[in-house]
């Protein structure tokens, strides 16, 4: 991480622990909304990193829409969702393991149960692609110069992935809080709720299923390997 993007988190992180309670105002005094600017000199990768925290941090937020600003695309908000999601998870991820490395059965935390291990490298494996879909998006879009026409592919493979990964983590994230994980008062549902409405957010799976299929049945078998080699 490069060290202006590293200043940048952290500047991201400070203001998102203001915004939880605060709301939009303390994000929009941070000037976000500049981060693509040519006075900023951001890029989408930036975008992706910001949005990640935002997605941990304050899921309820619009905080993609006021740094992309005017009307939000299909693409544009699939990425969105993507970059908030891959932070999401991970802060669900996170709350799962500390759960159950201090929640005791049978005289032994959870975590010490190979049933409760499996599950939880799965989510692990679900996260970890959420979060490499997004960052090869937001590479796409960078050597795109921000057109999503151009990395619609990426866009598309990552908002696919998100949906999928979504629907097995959330279920294990539940699981292994048992019930606790249901409750008001326990946070979790802070970020599974939004998680469950970003999988149909800006395109459930069979729009981006059509979007991609279309693009690949184009290209041919042939043309496929070529193309996705060349963006690897």
């Amino acid at each position: 991480m490069s060290e202006q993007r590293s200043l940048l988190c952290d500047t991201a992180e400070a203001v998102f622990a203001e915004a939880a309670s605060g709301g939009m105002a303390p994000v929009e005094e941070a000037g976000f909304s500049q981060l693509l600017t040519a006075d900023f000199g951001g890029d989408w990768g930036d975008v992706f990193a910001v949005l990640r925290i935002a997605g941990a941090k304050v899921p309820h937020l619009p905080v993609g829409e006021l740094i992309l600003g005017g009307d939000i695309s299909r693409p544009q908000g699939a990425f969105i969702r993507v970059a908030q999601a891959a932070g999401a998870l991970d802060a669900a991820l996170a709350m799962s393991i500390d759960y159950v490395n201090t929640r005791q059965q049978f005289g032994k935390p959870l975590g010490k149960f190979q049933a409760v291990q499996q599950v939880l490298a799965i989510f692990a494996t679900e996260a970890a692609a959420v979060n490499v879909a997004g960052a090869a998006a937001a590479a796409a879009l960078d050597r795109a110069n921000g057109d999503f026409n151009v990395a619609l592919f990426e866009v598309a493979c990552a908002k696919l992935r998100m949906n999928k990964a979504i629907g097995v983590a959330a279920s294990i994230a539940h699981q292994v809080h048992g019930a606790i994980g249901f409750t008001r008062e326990y946070d979790l549902h802070k970020l599974t709720g939004p998680l469950v409405d970003w999988r149909s957010d800006h395109g459930n799976d069979a729009y981006w299923a059509r979007i991609l299929g279309g693009m690949t049945a184009q290209m041919g078998g042939a043309g496929l390997w070529a193309e996705v080699t060349r963006r690897g």
